[in-house]
């Protein structure tokens, strides 16, 4: 939160790389408010209809607007065709809240008319890895025309790769090295999502042995906790469990397809 803030607020270039599953998209998201904000932008989710005041909340405070390149884009279609019409669209969403009172003590724009700028002020570009240069190129000139703020996000390597475009490459301002859970993370986050398995008890010696277990499989990777503590529940359920062990972890385990992390 801290690296995007900093990037929106001084309107620089951020690069955020990491091995994949460690988590990275998953921050964006939940940064950009984007599971709430998306359905409004999409027209999924009406304007005035009967969201809750969090959803509202979310919207109107939405600064960031997340876009994932397709494995094909040109880059006529990623200025104009995609990012532009994301940006616009967070605009008018916004303007549109004001004006019909869902944004109490907030003003719409001059004029009393919905007006698209002034709200995008970051814009989170996943799967960055897939752009060529034509690409990035046309990134780079969106970011000088707006000022909006860019974060790219990316495979290790990215860097480097971004490295031989000097006209794009010296206006990253910051840069974020997303890394694995530590142990002590990883445990406060089983603890936190997933409290009806009964880990967050540290005196225990049987949950302590069951996270040691978790963190050794894992590797602190986010994906791969996620994907193993959907085999636990399985393994509870089918032995009709209630315990997390050593054991139940083991055999979690044998169920799962583990890459190079």
């Amino acid at each position: 939160m801290e690296f995007a803030d900093a990037v929106r607020r001084k309107r620089y270039v951020g690069l955020c790389f990491g091995a994949p599953g460690v988590g990275k998209t998953e921050s964006a998201r939940t940064y950009a408010k984007w599971d709430q904000l998306a359905p409004h932008l999409a027209g999924v989710r009406a304007t005035g209809s009967d969201a809750g005041d969090a959803d509202v909340y979310d919207v109107l405070s939405a600064r960031a607007v997340m876009y994932t390149p397709k494995v094909h884009s040109t880059p006529q279609n990623l200025d104009h065709k995609e990012i532009s019409y994301l940006c616009d669209r967070l605009g008018w969403t916004v303007e549109l809240m004001l004006q019909t009172g869902r944004g109490s003590g907030d003003r719409p724009g001059p004029g009393g008319t919905p007006s698209s700028t002034g709200h995008a002020e970051l814009l989170i570009v996943d799967e960055a890895d897939r752009l060529k240069t034509a690409a990035l190129e046309q990134l780079r000139d969106h970011h000088d025309r707006t000022g909006i703020g860019l974060i790219l996000i990316g495979m290790p390597g990215i860097e480097k790769r971004l490295a031989r475009y000097p006209q794009l490459y010296s206006r990253v301002g910051f840069v974020h090295h997303h890394k694995p859970l530590s142990a002590d993370e990883q445990a406060f986050v089983l603890a936190r999502h997933w409290p009806h398995l009964g880990l967050g008890n540290s005196d225990d010696f049987a949950t302590t042995e069951a996270i040691a277990a978790i963190t050794r499989i894992t590797n602190g990777n986010f994906r791969l906790t996620t994907r193993l503590v959907d085999q636990v529940e399985r393994v509870l359920e089918i032995n009709q469990l209630s315990t997390v062990t050593k054991e139940v972890v083991e055999a979690a385990r044998e169920n799962l397809v583990i890459g190079i992390m």
